[in-house]
């Protein structure tokens, strides 16, 4: 059974000044699960977790986890700035993007974060453009094909627009070698959100073989293998959680039968977790604002797609906890709808839940990564504020939320901006 951070009494306390919908984060949630990857992984002594920026690309988020020794992973400018502006310096930063603008390579070198190249062709695009190659380049690897477990196939890295070939790789480790790079790191991603322990000891597995034929192959010395994202979690309360200390033994042993004997027992070895760092330490509350019986059985809430995206992009599952009626029976079902003038605005189809009535909070679970992080503004629909429940309970706003002059800002270079900013005082807005 899943449960919420906070009871029916906190968020109506916390709703008196920060209106629903809200996001909402758990700070010791945050650390304790940091603490348990760093412990997982102590076994290598070069070990870090690079945060997925996109994740949960809050200045407050990132200072805890950076506190708790975590690098990021960035994969644009303004998560390379965002990085920066919390303290995150030189290698802290891993920079691992695809069609990349020109400026966002120099700055990044600019910054010293260690830069991880997509695809061969950025070898001669850092060269035709001067950018600086560093003494640590990394290169992303695609095996192609599918990518199978025991438990049935993961994914298809064969459609997938990243990385390079195991040629490629080569290539590019042999010309950057040329150009006075003496160090090597290996990333690659297979498969998103997996639920099972078994996916990062079989990716490192892949990986550790790739890194000996690839030092075979080109004399490379390979400093890291990053083992990016991936590791997921349960959003159905049925699913078993991974573990991550099972995770972290598994690679733990793979290390030990293919790396050691190698030779490369001083590897390190990375990983950019977004959605397991985060995503069940964030929940979204919204309130029950409207019912309608016709067909079906439906409660509107004053949340939409635009601030939690996943259910209507991907259909994806996000649990519901109607707070205060934890106890009460499930038997109505509803479709949980938004605002916007799109069908697919729904965070829940057909789902078993308690009576509801108007006025109730209800917590959607499992936000916290890929939440906020995807919102839009499409109906003018606004950005709802971030909160963050600290260790003494306490509550923080760490992002307000948006206004309607926020959303207009981009227009005040036009004539009508003038009577926008009328508008808004007619409409009792801000």
């Amino acid at each position: 059974m899943k449960r919420a951070f906070i009871s029916k009494e906190q968020a109506e306390a916390i709703a008196k000044e920060y209106p629903t919908p809200f996001y909402i984060y758990d700070e010791k949630a945050i650390r304790e699960n940091a603490r348990a990857v760093n412990k997982a992984f102590s076994w290598n002594k070069g070990f870090r977790e690079y945060f997925a920026v996109k994740a949960t690309p809050n200045p407050e988020i990132l200072k805890i986890l950076l506190e708790e020794g975590c690098g990021f992973d960035c994969s644009s400018m303004a998560e390379l700035v965002l990085s920066k502006a919390v303290g995150a310096k030189g290698k802290d930063i891993m920079f691992s993007s695809n069609d990349t603008p020109l400026e966002e390579f120099f700055y990044a070198d600019e910054l010293g974060s260690i830069i991880n190249l997509d695809d061969l062709t950025h070898v001669d695009y850092f060269i035709d453009n001067n950018i600086p190659f560093q003494e640590t380049m990394c290169c992303r690897f695609n095996p192609g094909g599918v990518f199978k477990m025991s438990n049935g196939i993961m994914d298809n890295p064969g459609d997938s627009k990243y990385g390079m070939s195991e040629e490629q790789m080569a290539t590019a480790f042999t010309r950057m070698m040329e150009r006075g790079v003496k160090h090597f790191g290996i990333h690659a991603f297979l498969a998103s959100n997996t639920v099972t322990n078994e996916y990062y000891p079989q990716l490192a597995g892949q990986l550790f073989e790739l890194a000996i034929r690839l030092k075979k192959a080109t004399g490379a010395d390979i400093k890291f293998i990053n083992l990016s994202g991936g590791v997921g979690i349960p959003y159905t309360p049925d699913q078993t959680p991974n573990d991550i200390a099972v995770i972290g033994e598994g690679v733990h042993k793979k290390f030990d039968e293919i790396m050691v004997p190698a030779g490369l027992s001083d590897v390190a070895i990375f990983t950019e977790m977004g959605r397991f760092m985060m995503g069940p330490y964030g929940s979204l509350v919204t309130r029950a604002i409207h019912e309608k019986h016709i067909y079906k059985e439906y409660i509107g809430v004053d949340a939409c797609a635009a601030n939690l995206m996943r259910p209507a992009m991907y259909g994806s599952y996000h649990h519901i906890t109607v707070l205060g009626k934890e106890n009460e029976p499930c038997d109505h079902t509803y479709d949980v709808t938004g605002s916007l003038c799109e069908n697919n605005d729904k965070f829940a189809i057909d789902r078993k839940l308690p009576k509801i009535d108007m006025g109730d909070l209800l917590y959607i679970h499992d936000a916290g990564a890929h939440g906020f992080a995807m919102g839009y503004n499409y109906n003018g629909r606004l950005w709802s504020s971030e909160l963050l429940l600290k260790e003494d309970g306490s509550v923080k706003c760490i992002r307000r939320a948006q206004t309607m002059r926020d959303y207009f800002a981009t227009f005040d270079e036009l004539p009508v901006f003038d009577a926008i900013e009328d508008a808004i005082e007619e409409s009792g807005g801000n």
